[in-house]
């Protein structure tokens, strides 16, 4: 009898202190950003570990700001899942944990998205490793292609393609129209699908370590002229040239022939849209190499966090294949290039040209991101609402120039 006394007292002495060294991470995510599939993984995570992580929403245009006064109050989350262009601004104003010990010891380092990785990188230590995968592609409706007499299986390789494309498409007449951007209006929206045309070229509108502005290159000379030229034709509806993105997504009425959009479009379309037969393919540079632009999260830690055992044992099951496979399963990339096709079988195809675009993505490095490309007056907005839409095309080009490198200039 009394040995079953002990037995008993020592089984609930180890669940007294198993449940007592459980620990719950907080974490936010922000609305918008692929919460689905990072809420998926968690409950996975929590249903198997006695460690919780404890997942807040929180409104995509808050974020920046409730985290920066959260830090700065020492109310912080332990972690949380940060659009990527705004990793290094945190990492450099020392609130983020350094985590290039735990990274550069995966085994599948190499492999996790480039441009994340990079993004998640202040000088030379990492800050940030990626979390929800987006990538942009283009996009062609297989439908209209048939009716304008184009071959709807055979994707444009080249600018010139689109164009003429474009225009045989629009001479099908109505509101039939055979390209669209969100121009004028949004420059976060063009960086997605407009920069590629250069990247993939070997341009870049900033230097690599984001100190210069390179706008005013060959290749972007040569990307502008390629959308004057469509829009010149008459093969793009006039409310492009106003767009603020709120018609980011017009190809999903179907009247659109052609159209760059963002990874997560192909399971709106298959989706809510099972009418449109449509294509995806890599965008195509001035010079034909395919690009793409990487956005989406990376997962931060906030410096001085008591749970970064926690958190690196979660990004661990993230990064498994089981951890990769449920979010994929609901609506994110896989963050892992070299098992990216296993966790995507079974699923729509064309998923797996987004998830070929992780490896070719880029995103500017830089610290005023939003100054220099997301604001409604940054430079880059004023600069694509005049250059492909107004009549001084040099003006446009020096103008913008100077004032990405005077915003520069005054950070440093």
């Amino acid at each position: 009898m009394f040995k079953k006394v002990l037995a008993a007292t020592a089984l609930l002495s180890i669940c007294l202190s198993t449940a007592a060294s459980a620990e719950t991470v907080s974490m936010w995510v922000r609305s918008g950003s692929g919460g689905g599939a990072l809420k998926a993984v968690i409950d996975a995570f929590n249903a198997a570990n006695s460690d919780k992580v404890e997942l807040t929403e929180i409104p995509s245009d808050q974020m920046v700001q409730k985290y920066a006064t959260a830090v700065a109050g020492g109310q912080a989350p332990d972690t949380i899942a940060l659009d990527l262009i705004y990793t290094p601004s945190f990492a450099s104003a020392g609130q983020l944990e350094d985590m290039t010990g735990f990274a550069k010891g995966l085994p599948y380092f190499n492999a996790l998205a480039p441009a994340h990785v990079k993004q998640g990188t202040y000088e030379d230590k990492v800050y940030g490793l990626p979390l929800l995968v987006e990538t942009s592609v283009f996009a062609w409706n297989k439908g209209l292609y048939k009716q304008a007499g184009l071959d709807p299986d055979k994707a444009p390789a080249s600018w010139g393609e689109v164009a003429s494309n474009a225009e045989k498409i629009r001479k099908l007449g109505g509101d039939n129209y055979g390209f669209y951007f969100s121009g004028g209006g949004c420059g976060g929206c063009m960086i997605f699908t407009f920069a590629p045309l250069v990247w993939g070229a070997g341009a870049d509108i900033l230097s690599e370590d984001g100190k210069t502005a390179t706008l005013d290159t060959p290749q972007m000379r040569k990307a502008v002229e390629d959308y004057r030229t469509i829009v010149k034709s008459g093969a793009v509806p006039a409310s492009a040239a106003t767009d603020n993105g709120v018609d980011f997504l017009k190809f999903l009425g179907g009247k659109i022939g052609q159209q760059s959009l963002g990874a997560f479009a192909i399971g709106t379309l298959i989706v809510q849209h099972p009418d449109i037969d449509f294509g995806v393919t890599l965008i195509p540079s001035v010079d034909g190499k395919p690009s793409s632009f990487a956005g989406g999260d990376n997962i931060v830690v906030t410096k001085g966090t008591p749970h970064l055992t926690q958190i690196e044992k979660f990004l661990q099951f993230v990064y498994s294949e089981e951890g990769q496979t449920i979010m994929a399963k609901n609506g994110s990339l896989p963050t892992r290039t070299d098992i990216a096709e296993k966790v995507l079988q079974g699923q729509d195809p064309r998923l797996l040209v987004a998830a070929d675009a992780i490896k070719v993505a880029k995103t500017p490095y830089t610290l005023q991101f939003n100054d220099l490309i997301n604001s409604p007056n940054s430079p880059w907005s004023t600069f694509l609402n005049s250059a492909l839409f107004g009549d001084d095309v040099d003006g446009s080009f020096q103008n913008a120039q100077a004032d990405m490198q005077s915003i520069l200039d005054s950070a440093q």
